[in-house]
């Protein structure tokens, strides 16, 4: 995920080097048999007009990839959210009993496992299958629970139903608490679903091919066009130009996936961070909300990090 610093020009140029490289040879080429052998060029309107209807399809592309990546970071916003609450309906609802041992652990077993259910589901998403502070978060029992299942989520979503029902049976909570805090589990869900539908939603490849080979065939044609005018000069011209196309086409390409372990991602890991030192220090456990605290202090001062 990409942070707020700015990103080293080296990360910038290393997505484009192998076509600037090509492109920079064959510029090198087209200017060398022009200056020195034969005498040849085009009128610069024709790329001009092949370069504005490029310019206008990239615009497009660059907005729709976007609104994916700005609609999955809304998805985890949300979760945000719903996962405080859950975790205060959880924590405040059971008050009649509240000096209860008993209680005070199955409490801290739910906010726990929820701490997991964020960041598994970012795991998943990244298609990694392992849950990441597993043995931390959730216990013996329910880990042996979620191996079953091939959506790990799910399977944590389940487990907080199951119990919330338990609960309702031992009389910790009555029918109205369970029914809000399964509409609660039920936004968890959905955000879930959201998600799972923007990683399995392909952007369309022909809409990808055809603007990739307009723009090649935009920038093949662009030395005969400024050769006339600019002499040698047109290669570091050219370079600049087709630079500035590439990187925005690499721009749309990386933003249009949110979840595919990129630099440009959705910062899953991050925010599961913050959610589980909120729900630390709803649980009174500072010495791990610290820890988090400064763990997160540490990533803000690097300039780029990829997970």
């Amino acid at each position: 995920m990409l942070l707020k610093e700015g990103v080293p020009f080296k990360y910038v140029f290393g997505k484009i080097k192998y076509e600037i490289i090509v492109i920079t040879l064959y510029t090198a080429i087209v200017t060398l048999i022009h200056e020195r052998y034969i005498d040849f060029s085009i009128p610069i309107s024709v790329p001009m007009i092949l370069g504005t209807v490029i310019s206008l399809l990239l615009g497009f592309r660059s907005n729709q990839a976007y609104e994916r990546w700005w609609e999955a970071r809304i998805i985890w916003g949300a979760i945000v959210n719903v996962s405080r609450t859950f975790s205060r309906q959880i924590l405040t609802y059971m008050t009649r009993q509240i000096d209860s041992e008993e209680i005070r652990h199955f409490q801290e077993k739910i906010v726990k496992r929820q701490m997991a259910w964020n960041y598994e589901l970012g795991q998943s998403l990244r298609g990694h299958n392992k849950v990441e502070d597993a043995d931390r978060l959730m216990t013996k029992r329910d880990m042996d629970y979620v191996a079953h299942y091939n959506n790990i989520p799910a399977a944590i979503l389940e487990l907080h139903s199951k119990d919330v029902m338990w609960a309702m049976n031992q009389g910790w909570i009555n029918e109205f608490q369970q029914v809000s805090i399964d509409e609660t589990i039920g936004r968890l869900c959905d955000s879930m679903g959201k998600c799972e539908r923007i990683k399995n939603t392909v952007f369309p490849s022909t809409y990808s091919s055809y603007i990739h080979l307009a723009m090649n065939f935009f920038i093949m044609l662009l030395p005969f066009s400024l050769i006339s005018f600019f002499g040698y000069v047109t290669i570091p011209l050219v370079i600049a130009i087709a630079a500035s196309f590439l990187l925005i086409e690499k721009m749309a390409i990386h933003l249009q996936d949110p979840f595919e372990n990129k630099p440009t991602d959705t910062p899953m890991t991050t925010i599961a961070r913050n959610i589980e030192r909120d729900l630390k220090q709803m649980l009174k456990d500072t010495h791990i909300a610290d820890r988090i605290e400064q763990e997160n202090e540490v990533q803000n001062k690097e300039q780029f990090y990829i997970l």
